[in-house]
């Protein structure tokens, strides 16, 4: 048994049975005390590693169905209680299928011998140098996502991941350090421009909604700097938590000579580069990403390139554990429990400069658990409230403006677990990161990128 596991026990069930009057939120009902005792416990879990991550994930399904849901153990007097439906959804939440077509088409590259063609190309300008692949690796994925989904950019990326990995030593810290530029680099590049990140839209659209206009090109001026410094920062603390392990290690990937170039490759070829055209496009298409990354699915099931072995390649337990992370926040808004936590916080009796602090970090603790774009909607309304009424003392640090466009920034931020975005969860299918590494990077990434955001936005507001 895991050291922690019979603390993490004796948590969950004071959360459980501690009187509501003990946790300070006016009305809080039956099923929301019983949501923050399984968030507790999806939390620790992932946090420990006190069991596998997609375990704590179904385990946490099965709870919420069990004490929440409306076909549970309850009744109609404990509070807003969940469709069971909308639970077990998660395990076919659009952003899985996007997953399930990413590992499609990086399993559809691999055979066909696409994955080496493509880390040979576009790794090629970088150098065999390890610290300047995976500068290129963070540089390359940042501005992919500036314009086009996280959860996409992640999913392409990890097409030709594998062939850089086996260049190097099984027991280096470089691997690692490769594995975790994904999800930082589709994470913070998306904070780059208004459309990388589906919070920067929503925040610029509560402003349009007050008369307030951000434009592309000053949302761009401010922001980008800030991806490339925090992508920089992120370049040297990757290299110093997870080194490479010998200075004369080279990174040169070979021909793939057991591959021949046949109607297959072609085939997959012209899918990848027409899937990668329809998530650039989404603003003109109007197809949505997660219905595209199907497209390869059906393409090559259709014309037999994807076989029935093939399944047992996808990383079924990545999606398990996505789903848990989904189903926790569908928890978390559908009894009323995330509101009810937001509106408890007393904004109005705070000072100018503690209202933006805690309002930064509330939207990058909320994203860590829940989808960011519900973070970015849930906090996003209420603030505007608020800063209009304080619209006098935050107008030094330039009003409303800032007060919404540093939620959103914070958003973008939130890597803390496995869980916390699609892309991390995409980097824990390599099966080189360990939670509590991710968590430490995250920690550091989230607040040094925070403080930095801030600072940025408050010397030049909108």
């Amino acid at each position: 048994m895991h050291v922690l596991a019979p603390l993490t026990f004796v948590v969950v069930c004071l959360l459980w049975f501690l009187p509501s009057s003990a946790f300070g939120i006016e009305g809080l009902t039956v099923v929301q005390q019983r949501t923050i005792a399984i968030f507790a416990y999806a939390a620790l879990m992932w946090m420990f590693e006190i069991i596998p991550a997609w375990a704590t994930s179904v385990t946490t399904i099965v709870f919420l169905l069990l004490a929440v849901s409306n076909k549970g153990l309850t009744n109609p007097d404990m509070g807003s209680l969940v469709n069971f439906r909308e639970l077990m959804a998660s395990f076919a939440d659009p952003i899985i299928m996007l997953f399930l077509g990413g590992f499609v088409l990086a399993i559809a590259a691999s055979k066909v011998g696409l994955d080496i063609v493509l880390a040979r190309v576009m790794l090629k300008p970088f150098g065999t140098n390890p610290k300047w692949v995976l500068l290129g690796f963070l540089t390359l994925i940042s501005v992919m996502s500036m314009f086009m989904s996280n959860t996409a950019t992640a999913a392409m990326m990890l097409a030709f991941l594998a062939p850089v990995l086996r260049t190097l030593p099984a027991d280096g810290g470089g691997r690692v350090s490769l594995a975790m530029s994904i999800p930082i680099a589709a994470n913070i590049g998306g904070l780059g421009t208004p459309i990388g990140t589906p919070p920067n839209a929503i925040a610029i659209g509560q402003l349009a909604a007050m008369d307030i206009n951000v434009g592309f090109g000053a949302w761009m001026i401010r922001m980008v700097p800030v991806v490339i410094i925090m992508i920089l920062f992120a370049w040297w603390l990757l290299m110093f938590l997870f080194p490479f392990k010998a200075k004369d290690v080279k990174i040169v990937i070979e021909p793939d000579e057991h591959h021949q170039i046949g109607w297959e490759f072609w085939v997959v070829t012209v899918t990848f580069i027409a899937t990668i055209l329809l998530w650039m496009t989404g603003e003109l298409t109007h197809l949505n990403s997660n219905v595209v990354a199907l497209i390869p699915f059906g393409v090559f099931a259709l014309l037999g390139i994807f076989k029935r072995d093939d399944f047992a390649k996808i990383d079924w337990h990545v999606l398990w554990m996505v789903a848990g992370g989904f189903a926790i926040g569908t928890a978390l808004n559908k009894t009323g429990l995330a509101a009810a936590l937001v509106e408890s916080i007393p904004f109005g009796s705070w000072s100018a400069i503690v209202v933006l602090i805690i309002a930064g970090l509330l939207g990058w603790l909320l994203s860590n658990f829940i989808a960011n774009s519900s973070a970015a909607n849930l906090l996003v309304p209420i603030l505007a409230v608020v800063g209009t009424a304080m619209s006098e003392q935050l107008g030094a640090f330039g009003g409303v403006t800032t007060l919404l466009v540093c939620v959103a920034a914070s958003t973008s931020f939130a890597m803390l677990l496995p869980i916390s975005t699609p892309p991390n969860a995409i980097a824990c299918s390599t099966g080189l990161i360990k939670t509590n590494d991710m968590a430490k990077v995250g920690l550091i990434i989230g607040l040094v990128g925070i403080a930095l955001a801030y600072t940025v936005i408050m010397l030049f507001p909108f």
